[in-house]
């Protein structure tokens, strides 16, 4: 007899279909469970007890490092970014933020990666860490790192906490004091820019306000080439606010505009305490920022050029400000 019917105790069941009250139980089994978590966000896999463990040796301090203190009030930790964990990806980026100890909670490494000085020194300072190291495929890496020019190597780290902005109003620091706020600087890379420019020209830090301002993302730290590990960045609830605090503890606040009072070449200011605030490209310093300022700051331009980029006018004002404390 063909079929199963040979078999000894088949039983041939009439019918055909689900049976009654199943509930779906046949559609449920044929749906995907969608894709495989990574190894690291597997609760029993020996990757996510080491990325586990490596983020209870790092701790989390302000500014990846740097003390902070909350708005307004006495010294404590700095208040967390609500944020989700982010990438520093490139092998510039990665070292230096090695190098600066800050929190990591995994680091990423191409499989097959032409290893180089900087990848040999980043797996040295990991491996001396006791940081999680994961082997992963390019693809897999231009996921994790959406697309960014990892250059085989990425690091995973907590979200930046911000300083409090009197935290740079410190007397030990070395030189005259000298900050940069940003008035609405919306794109990270001109905030990586910046930060790059005070660290090369000796600044102590950067104030970004809480609303409508670029925040220290990955996009910022790759673009800082791995000075945000450097210089400490703090948050004000109010820059207007924040501004008038500075001028309380002795700093002159220089705004920067085409229609300026002074002429860069012309500032009489530059060995004084000082914060410098860029605007946005597009609307220039707002109403009450530019009322806080003691001076407007010009850059005299040969050509009739629309306006310079903020991240550039920063630099060039930074590189004049340095030129004339040298003197």
């Amino acid at each position: 007899m063909p079929g199963n019917s040979q078999r000894r105790g088949a039983v041939r069941k009439g019918g055909k279909g689900a049976t009654v009250g199943s509930g779906g139980q046949r559609k449920r089994g044929l749906e995907g469970r969608g894709p495989t978590p990574k190894a690291a966000d597997r609760e029993y896999h020996s990757a996510h007890k080491q990325a586990r463990t490596a983020a209870k040796r790092s701790g989390a301090s302000s500014g990846y490092g740097a003390p902070s203190r909350g708005q307004g009030g006495p010294a404590r930790s700095g208040r967390k970014n609500k944020a989700s964990s982010e990438m520093v990806a490139g092998r510039n980026s990665v070292l230096e933020a090695l190098r600066a100890d800050i929190p990591v909670s995994t680091m990423y490494i191409a499989n097959r990666i032409d290893t180089d000085d900087r990848v040999r020194e980043a797996l040295k300072i990991a491996t001396g860490r006791g940081l999680a190291i994961l082997e992963t495929p390019r693809g897999e890496l231009d996921r994790l790192t959406d697309g960014a020019v990892h250059q085989g190597l990425a690091l995973q780290v907590p979200p930046y906490e911000y300083a409090h902005p009197s935290d740079l109003i410190d007397p030990e620091l070395p030189g005259i004091p000298l900050v940069v706020a940003l008035d609405g600087i919306t794109d990270p890379r001109n905030l990586g820019a910046i930060i790059r420019s005070v660290a090369a020209f000796g600044g102590h830090g950067v104030v970004v306000p809480e609303r409508r301002s670029a925040g220290l993302t990955a996009s910022a730290w790759k673009s800082s080439a791995g000075a945000a590990a450097r210089v400490r960045v703090a948050k004000a609830s109010n820059l207007t606010r924040a501004l008038e605090e500075y001028k309380k503890a002795g700093f002159f606040i220089l705004g920067l505009d085409m229609e300026g009072d002074v002429e860069l070449p012309d500032l009489t200011l530059a060995a004084e305490p000082l914060v410098i605030v860029t605007g946005s490209e597009g609307k220039g310093l707002s109403r009450l920022v530019r009322e806080t300022c003691d001076q407007i700051v010009s850059i005299p331009m040969v050509s009739a050029v629309e306006s310079l980029n903020a991240g550039i006018a920063t630099s060039v004002t930074l590189y004049e400000i340095a030129r004339q404390r040298r003197r």
